[in-house]
Formats: C-alpha cells, sequence, structure tokens
C-alpha cells in the first residue's frame, strides 16, 4: 500500500484548483465582455424609417421586453464583475474552500437565470418582429428595418455566448463546492 502512495503525484489538488481558477477566471471575462457587448449593442440599436409618408422610429425602449433584456444584461455584467473580483481573490490568497464555490455557484445560477430570463423574452419579442403573426393581425418589422433587426439580433446572440459560460461556470462550481479539499 505504501508503494502505491509512493507512485501518486504529491498534491495534484492544488495543480486542479488552479486550472478550475483559471477557467473560471477566463470564463467570466467572457461572461462578463458577451453581456457588456450585449447591452452596448441593443442600447444603440434604433432605426428611423418612412413608410407612406410617415416616419417610424425603432428603439429598444420601446418594447418592455428589450428593455428588460437590456437591463438584465447591465446587471448581470455588473455582478459578474464583482464575482471575477472575488475569484482573483480566492485565487491570490489561497482560499480554496467549497464554502467559496458554494457561493460562486450561487451566484452563477442566479446570474445565468437572469440572463437567460432576459434573452428569452427578447427572443420573442425579435420573433415575432422579424416573421410577424398572421393570427395576431402583427405584421414583420425586419423587411423595413433591416439594420435595427440585424443589430437586434446580434445583441440576442451575444447574450446567448454569456448564458452559456455562465451555464459551464455553475456547472464547474456546482462540482468543486461538493468536494472535499485537500
Amino acid at each position: 500500500m505504501e508503494s502505491m502512495e509512493a507512485k501518486l503525484p504529491q498534491n495534484p489538488p492544488r495543480k486542479t484548483h488552479k486550472l478550475v481558477l483559471c477557467a473560471q477566471i477566463c470564463l467570466r471575462i467572457v461572461a462578463i465582455s458577451t453581456a457588456f457587448a450585449a447591452t452596448w449593442t441593443i442600447v444603440n440599436a434604433k432605426e428611423t424609417v418612412v413608410v407612406f409618408g410617415l416616419q417610424f422610429d425603432a428603439r429598444y425602449t420601446y418594447s418592455s421586453a428589450f428593455k428588460f433584456f437590456a437591463f438584465a444584461n447591465a446587471i448581470a455584467c455588473g455582478f459578474t464583475s464583482l464575482s471575477l473580483m472575488f475569484v482573483l481573490l480566492i485565487f491570490r490568497h489561497g482560499r480554496f474552500t467549497p464554502s467559496n464555490f458554494f457561493f460562486l455557484f450561487l451566484h452563477d445560477l442566479f446570474m445565468m437565470s437572469l440572463i437567460l430570463s432576459g434573452v428569452a423574452a427578447g427572443t420573442a419579442i425579435g420573433f415575432v418582429g422579424r416573421y410577424g403573426n398572421s393570427h395576431a393581425g402583427w405584421s414583420e418589422i425586419c423587411d423595413r428595418l433591416k439594420k435595427y433587426c440585424d443589430k437586434v439580433t446580434a445583441s440576442m446572440v451575444l447574450s446567448y455566448l454569456s448564458v452559456i459560460c455562465l451555464v459551464v461556470l455553475t456547472v464547474i462550481s456546482a462540482g468543486k463546492s461538493r468536494q472535499i479539499m485537500v
């Protein structure tokens, strides 16, 4: 039995913790960047067109779903930035405790849920804007407001990327919060 222990590398969990924390830092930076870019893109998405002599404006503030989408991304960007600072403190001081990872798990779960609900609301309204709804009598607007719809679509894609990063972070944090640290 002693010979088996001698063959195992010394202190592998420390290296694993550093790898996990590096992955957390990278994924948080990507989540922050994509949430910020999604917010910036939707806030700056505006277009004015003239149809039959009437002027129509399209802005994110005209839709409560797009406003929720923008605010959800902005809030998640801010709080994920705070969690990045927390992870950097863990990395610097070497406090690899399950409770730290549990707090990160809760944070990531809440932020992922917030962005996912915002992007779901935005996607639903975006779908109606792009394809309309003949049963409700709503016609599509993206054939007239192409630039606006393209910016909204880009913002949704960026937000979905942020959701994917936060899902991965949630899984990592959940797994690490259940491990016994050595």
